[in-house]
């Protein structure tokens, strides 16, 4: 595996903001397409067109061997860790709103951290980064807790909130698979379409198996919200991620996701009309905390190299 990975600099920073911009809104796209196509049957049918978008683009571009002569063993595992983080995200948004979700579900930096620092000597953590854990974690035990004990949370959101926490657990895990496999190394089409192929291969059966394929309406809110999440998200940002996380260090970019809750409560908010709770409120702000806190020498890394690039 190549080690000559960079400080993230201006063009990531930029990057970064689409990037997570585009995914804080995608949890808000799928709860509009809800009433008319079930959230799992979404999750399957986005990472199918997405498989077959990207299989196009490895044929245009003459890659037709990869997945013959790829890292199967690697491809696999992140298939199956994909197919777990959108069924976490699929189950979880029938219970809890598309805000909660955006927090949980981008807590991944602070487990693929957790996991780097264990595999990878070149991204170990630091003391302030431990601290920034230990924040990030506060803040987590504060979401859930804190408008359960005052009684303003129900059983079924805070099991909502529990499948977002466990799909950014897996979120993190794919992370740390890809930067310490072969798969490091590999082409940024080939580890999309491990994760895109084993997520319709998985999320399918699942979804015919538990009654969520139907009924399907395609009404033109469904047609848009699965348009850009199996275009906009699924195909083309993930690209892009992968891209940067062959020419970037992990740890740097990880941090810039502090940015894609943002977003995502933002949108909940104004689009969806969505509530927060203070505890909640509070949590989250402690979670983006640590999160900055765990990256944060990479992210005056980066400020420093785009206002370098600026002037």
């Amino acid at each position: 595996m190549s080690s000559q990975r960079k400080p993230a600099d201006g063009f990531a920073l930029a990057t970064m903001v689409v990037l997570c911009a585009i995914w804080g809104l995608q949890q808000v796209a799928v709860k509009l397409a809800a009433p008319y196509v079930p959230n799992l049957m979404q999750m399957a049918l986005r990472s199918g067109v997405a498989a077959l978008l990207v299989a196009l683009l490895c044929w245009v571009r003459g890659e037709r061997g990869l997945l013959r002569r790829g890292p199967w063993r690697a491809g696999m595992l992140v298939g199956v860790l994909f197919s777990l983080e959108f069924l976490f995200v699929a189950e979880g948004l029938r219970h809890t709103n598309a805000s909660h979700m955006g927090v949980f579900l981008y807590t991944a930096p602070v487990f693929s951290a957790l996991g780097l620092h264990w595999f990878v000597p070149s991204e170990r953590l630091k003391r302030t980064q431990w601290l920034g854990i230990g924040v990030a974690f506060a803040g987590i035990a504060l979401a859930f807790g804190g408008g359960w004990l005052r009684g303003g949370l129900s059983p079924s959101v805070l099991r909502g909130d529990a499948m977002g926490l466990l799909a950014g657990l897996a979120w993190g895990a794919t992370t740390v698979v890809i930067r310490t496999s072969s798969l490091s190394d590999a082409p940024p089409t080939q580890t999309l379409l491990y994760q895109l192929a084993g997520g319709a291969a998985l999320l399918l059966p699942v979804a015919l198996l538990t009654g969520q394929a139907g009924p399907i309406t395609m009404v033109p809110v469904a047609w848009a919200s699965l348009f850009f999440q199996c275009v906009i998200v699924c195909f083309a940002s993930y690209l892009v991620w992968f891209w940067l996380l062959r020419h970037y260090l992990a740890s740097n970019l990880s941090v810039f996701s502090f940015m894609t809750p943002l977003f995502g409560i933002s949108a909940g908010i104004l689009v969806l009309n969505e509530q927060a709770d203070v505890s909640f409120a509070v949590g989250a702000v402690l979670v983006l905390t640590g999160i900055l806190i765990v990256s944060g020498a990479g992210l005056l890394r980066s400020v420093s190299a785009w206002k370098q690039g600026t002037t």
